[in-house]
This record gives C-alpha cells, structure tokens and sequence, in this order.
C-alpha cells in the first residue's frame, strides 16, 4: 500500500509539474516575443483545462500523501478528467489541421497540453479511482465550465476581434456552423461525461 501511495504521489506530481512548467515556457517565450496578451492567453480552453488539471493532480497528490480522501476532490478530479479529454478530442478532431505554431509558441508545449495532459488524466481516473460513487448530479456540474467557457467566447469575441480558436469565429462559416460545431461539442462533453462518470461506478465496485 505504501509503495503504491508513493508511485501515486509522484505520477500525479511529475505530470502537474509538466504541465505547469508547459505553460509558463509558453507565457516567457512570448513574452520574449513582444506578444504576450495576458487575456487572449487565459481564454484558450486548452490553457484553462491544463491549469485545473495540474492543480487537481496536486491537490490529489496532497491527499494520498497525507493518506486522505475527499468525495469533493473526487468531484474535481472527475471535472477536470472530463476536461482534458475534451480537450485532447477537439483538438484531434478541429485543430489538428492547423499549423502548430498558430496554437502553441512551442513545439513541445503542443505536444504535452494537447496529448499527454489528456492521457495522463485518464490514466489517472483508472488507476486512481474514486472512492465514492459520484452521482448524475456531480457529471451535470462538470458541464457549466465548458457552457460558460463558450458563451464567454462568443460574447468576447466580437467585442475584442479574436477568438481563440477558429470554429468559434464565425467569420468562418457563419454563426450557424459555430451553432452546428458548438451543439456538437455539447452532445460530446455530454456523452464524455456519462462514460467518465459510469468508469468510475465500475471501478469502485471492481476495487
């Protein structure tokens, strides 16, 4: 058991650090690159998931060092699971196409906020499952970051001439395409949130 705690510990510590440390490579290179806007920044989805994810794996580490637990943390853990996979899928599924110094300043950072990250917070609900059944109720909370995360964007958009990503522009395609694409990203984070949610009813009985 104690063995487990500290691979636990270090797997959730070693991949928020990577993530965090993602991040701030990319804020100083563009910061060195006279391009940092500090809001434009944090209104990429990709940047706002990362950040949660890594403070959730923290937290997490926290507790299993500490040997706690939390039906909230799990509450969080779940949230920010269902994040990070939505990141990872829309990116796969929109984003991949795009040059990837459009979505990143660096390479590498591309690679860990958009693949790993995602990966590694699945891996962690696996192996790390929750302790406590996690109810309908606690999948329907997980969904207002993403509703709110769009709306904000949308009404921003236009005020300030930028969105962060090009499927929510509807300069391309009109707002019926960003209706069409936003529905179905709701229907997914939806869905995503079900599979999350019935992943962890399975493993709590299987522990």
């Amino acid at each position: 058991m104690k063995h487990k705690r500290i691979v636990l510990t270090s797997y959730k510590t070693l991949f928020a650090v990577l993530a965090l440390s993602s991040i701030a490579l990319e804020i100083v290179t563009l910061q060195q690159r006279g391009v940092f806007n500090p809001a434009n920044f944090f209104s990429f989805f990709t940047i706002l998931s990362n950040i949660f994810a890594a403070l959730a794996l923290m937290v997490s580490a926290v507790f299993i060092h500490r040997g706690m637990r939390s039906r909230k943390l799990n509450i969080l853990r779940g949230a920010a699971t269902l994040y990070m996979t939505l990141t990872g899928v829309v990116f796969a599924v929109l984003l991949s196409d795009l040059d990837p110094s459009l979505l990143t300043a660096v390479p590498w950072d591309n690679t860990v906020l958009h693949y790993i990250m995602p990966i590694v917070l699945f891996i962690d609900w696996v192996i790390d499952p929750p302790t406590s059944r996690l109810r309908y109720r606690h999948a329907a909370l997980w969904l207002l970051f993403p509703l709110v995360y769009v709306t904000y964007s949308l009404i921003r958009g236009p005020i300030v001439n930028w969105y962060p990503y090009p499927f929510l522009n509807p300069a391309n395609g009109g707002y019926g395409q960003v209706a069409v694409i936003c529905v179905g990203i709701t229907v997914f984070t939806l869905l995503a949130a079900l599979l999350i949610r019935g992943l962890s009813l399975r493993l709590v009985r299987t522990k």
